[in-house]
């Protein structure tokens, strides 16, 4: 009777551990950004995409100003890469001789917001009103289609990434932060970078960094060496099939 007894409490054990497992699958599986945290699935952006080849993206999020601009494009032109710009709706606006040039000279634009609030703070109406918006000031000078977006401050929860997904745009972060807008130098700001990036890697900039423009020529140049190659993000990462992990790395889904 109590070998009977055991062999059930095995069987219900194994039942459970599998059900468990099955459970994780089924949810780390669930949507694009499913990820398990424990006994909750949380939804999680871009950070990084998983491949192989060292393409890598180069980013730069505009919001204030104008003045290291120029000479952060003349560099991207004179090194051939093509970068993903995100600007904020008001920025976009103002700046609108910019937002053509960028788009004149190949690069891919994406949404930074339209306030550049903490979005997180915000329910699903004012989220796609905050998108749609951003978009119009940006599709209204390059008559493209916006597809990425990177929430303000890389402040985001569960429901601004669900809102942006159904509305159609990929969220993405960053796993590269050159902190460029903590005024480093031009040198520690190529370094943090040149030294962080992996295959698959978005680095994070900003357009009126006080020695961003310094730095870029750098960043490019030393990246290449080593023989790593540029795509705007959208073009980095994967747009159908995949899972994101927990540490937000891109996937292609088995």
């Amino acid at each position: 009777m109590i070998r009977v007894f055991k062999l059930k409490n095995i069987a219900v054990a194994a039942f459970a551990a599998l059900l468990i497992t099955v459970l994780s699958v089924s949810v780390y599986f669930t949507g694009a950004y499913a990820v398990y945290y424990g006994n909750t699935p949380r939804l999680v952006p871009i950070y990084s995409v998983d491949r192989e080849d060292k393409v890598i993206s180069i980013s730069f999020d505009c919001a204030w100003g104008t003045d290291y601009t120029d000479d952060i494009l003349n560099a991207l032109k004179i090194s051939d890469v093509r970068a993903t710009w995100f600007m904020v709706e008001f920025w976009a606006e103002k700046y609108g001789d910019y937002v053509k040039k960028i788009d004149a000279a190949g690069h891919e634009i994406g949404t930074h917001s339209s306030t550049h609030s903490y979005m997180s703070k915000q329910n699903s109406e004012e989220i796609k009103m905050e998108l749609s918006t951003s978009s119009e000031a940006i599709e209204s000078v390059t008559g493209k289609k916006v597809e990425l977006f990177r929430p303000p401050y890389g402040d985001y929860d569960d429901e601004l990434i669900k809102t942006a997904s159904e509305a159609g745009y990929y969220t993405i972060q960053w796993d590269t932060d050159s902190l460029d807008w903590k005024d480093l130098s031009a040198t520690d700001i190529a370094m943090r970078v040149i030294n962080g990036v992996q295959s698959g890697s978005i680095i994070l900039m900003h357009n009126n960094g006080l020695h961003t423009a310094e730095a870029v020529p750098i960043i490019l140049e030393t990246l290449k060496n080593k023989g790593y190659s540029f795509v705007p993000i959208g073009e980095l990462i994967y747009r159908e099939n995949y899972v994101i992990d927990g540490t937000g790395r891109q996937k292609k889904s088995v």
